[in-house]
């Protein structure tokens, strides 16, 4: 962690910043909104921002980052930029699941590996990998790079403290998403689960600080050595999640939030039941 504690390093020697701006929208969201959500998120202070090619944004949030190192307020090397391939790295089938085995799952790792050697990337990871998973790469004869991260659904009810350790013992970065619960995403998320950010221990503590559950929900990850997404398109939110770095959880507090965990996921996945490779079937 750099001396402010708003970079991490990872196994690679770069830095990942420990608050990342997460730009996926439901699919009824305009991709223009991504253009102006993201612009707005660098002028606020995040530099790190996580897309994907499933996002279908990756164009839009492409410019608002041109745009912003045009206009000086950032230079590309402040940038932290993560993507995660899509079907030219995982081929599907005619309706969209991946068809892949644990063969080719050495195999991607392999050609993320060549993008790394061709200078297309600077580190590259993992998304959504249990332990056995990470294992398989680990343990891969000839491996050339480690994982520098295994980003995951991670918030205070499932806090995947046993994926967060065996990540730390192999110098893995956790990378957690749906910090803040995701309910409003219906089309991937059980309505019936309770809402995260309505708990009445993260509200206490919210009110104890002066600061919105949201932000003791992000502060937790970042104090536990997590990097962590808000996902946001909302202005007044995007700006106050950058004073997550105003205020401290107690360990009292940080105790109090552990407890919360009851394993409960809200992003299952359900595309991926049945195959060979579906992550959630182990513990962690």
């Amino acid at each position: 962690m750099d001396p402010k504690g708003q970079r991490m390093k990872l196994n690679d020697g770069h830095f990942i910043p420990v608050l990342g701006f997460g730009t996926f929208a439901p699919r009824e969201v305009p991709k223009s909104e991504a253009l102006e959500v993201t612009k707005f998120a660098i002028e606020a202070g995040f530099r790190h921002i996580d897309s994907a090619h499933l996002y279908q944004n990756e164009e839009q949030v492409g410019q608002a980052i041109r745009s912003k190192i045009a206009d000086g307020t950032v230079k590309r090397e402040d940038i932290f930029y993560t993507s995660k391939p899509g079907e030219t790295l995982f081929p599907t089938d005619e309706n969209g699941k991946p068809i892949f085995d644990s063969v080719d799952l050495c195999r991607t790792w392999e050609a993320l590996e060549k993008c790394k050697d061709a200078g297309l990337t600077k580190s590259i990871g993992v998304s959504n990998f249990n332990h056995k998973q990470l294992e398989k790469i680990l343990n891969k004869p000839g491996l050339k790079y480690k994982p520098v991260c295994n980003q995951v659904e991670c918030h205070p009810y499932f806090n995947q403290s046993k994926l967060l350790d065996f990540c730390k013992s192999h110098d893995i970065v956790l990378v957690a998403y749906g910090a803040l619960g995701s309910q409003r995403l219906k089309e991937w998320v059980n309505p019936n689960l309770p809402f995260l950010l309505e708990d009445p221990v993260l509200s206490a503590i919210a009110k104890k600080h002066r600061q919105t559950p949201a932000l003791v929900a992000l502060r937790y990850q970042i104090q536990r050595g997590v990097v962590v997404l808000a996902k946001s398109y909302n202005k007044k939110r995007i700006k106050e999640n950058i004073q997550v770095f105003d205020f401290e959880l107690t360990p009292e507090d940080m105790k109090a939030i552990d407890g919360l965990n009851s394993n409960m996921r809200y992003n299952e996945l359900l595309l991926g039941v049945g195959h060979p490779e579906y992550p959630f079937v182990e513990e962690y």
